[in-house]
């Protein structure tokens, strides 16, 4: 079984927040490969179903964000789920908006979801790390994840989350290279189409 873990802040109110864009990606993916019921379970919201050949558990945990790693930790624990099955979508201050990186182990980059998740389970998860830009300033940070994405954010939002959805089987299947070329050339910008070269005579 694979774990599928969306990070967030549970609640109306931070719904389209910035530190929310992992509850965004996993709702998205839930919603496509049309998976079970949501139900309340291992302190978050759980949904089942499968994605290629794999059986997939979709978490996003409610207990906030600086504790997600008690609700990661025992849904990992009761399925007995390894580190290496586990795959944690969240925001990344360190891209920029409408960027994306996958990477396996290594630091949280501030990120106190993936701290808290490091200090229950170790490191040596997978992370699908979706930028929202950094304001520049560390006594802001707080402050931008807490933020809604503005409108002209959510469009390249929506984009990225729609990419990372119908190519989440590459990254269950272990192909985490395959998932990322398959996400960049629909996140990259369209080319300019040059003008015909002049026929001489």
């Amino acid at each position: 079984m694979i774990l599928l873990v969306g990070l967030g802040n549970p609640g109306k109110g931070y719904s389209d927040n910035r530190h929310n864009y992992g509850f965004m990606a996993v709702d998205d993916i839930i919603h496509r490969h049309s998976f079970g019921p949501e139900k309340i379970r291992f302190q978050g919201m759980i949904s089942e179903g499968r994605i290629g050949t794999e059986k997939v558990l979709a978490l996003k945990p409610t207990t906030y964000m600086n504790e997600s790693g008690r609700s990661v930790g025992e849904a990992a624990r009761f399925y007995k789920i390894p580190l290496e099955n586990i795959i944690v979508l969240h925001d990344e201050l360190d891209l920029p908006m409408g960027k994306l990186r996958v990477k396996t182990g290594g630091g949280h980059g501030g990120n106190n979801g993936v701290r808290s998740i490091e200090a229950h389970m170790g490191k040596e998860f997978h992370r699908i790390r979706m930028g929202i830009g950094h304001p520049g300033d560390k006594s802001q940070v707080s402050s931008h994840v807490l933020k809604d994405f503005s409108k002209a954010d959510r469009k390249i939002v929506q984009t990225v989350i729609e990419a990372v959805s119908r190519h989440i089987e590459k990254m269950i299947d272990g192909d985490a290279a395959g998932f990322m070329n398959k996400v960049a050339l629909e996140l990259a910008p369209p080319k300019n189409k040059t003008a015909p070269e002049a026929k001489g005579n």
